[in-house]
């Protein structure tokens, strides 16, 4: 097998990528076999090949079941921490826009009461 491309393989089903990944073990299992047997030098550099590929395949399985499971819990009053914003411990503690907007009984008893003044400016 050859270099495989990502974007062939995002079109492709969980069961054809499961399909292809155990293909893609059992080919680097004969190479490594061929290696200890002292093979030819091809076979050695086409083990790295079919390790990326490996890495590709597990990749866009994580990232199609990732996707999967964000469009779940979308809506969801609860999501799984691990599907939540990473951001910093400090912005995620920090006030929601609505919450640091609102305003206490005394704040807006204190506006109606008090309103800005309005001046008239000479220009």
């Amino acid at each position: 097998m050859g270099k495989i491309k990502v974007h062939e393989l995002r079109g492709k089903t969980k069961t054809d990528l499961t399909k292809q990944l155990d293909e893609l073990k059992n080919e680097l299992v004969n190479l490594r076999v061929a290696k200890v047997t002292g093979s030819a030098a091809s076979k050695l550099s086409k083990i790295k090949v079919v390790r990326k590929s490996i890495a590709r395949v597990l990749t866009v399985i994580n990232q199609t079941q990732r996707t999967e499971l964000r469009k779940f819990y979308k809506g969801k009053k609860y999501i799984p921490l691990d599907l939540r914003p990473k951001k910093t411990r400090a912005i995620r503690r920090r006030l929601t826009k609505h919450e640091s907007s609102k305003l206490t009984l005394k704040e807006k008893k204190k506006l109606v009461h008090f309103p800005m003044r309005k001046f008239a400016v000479k220009a």
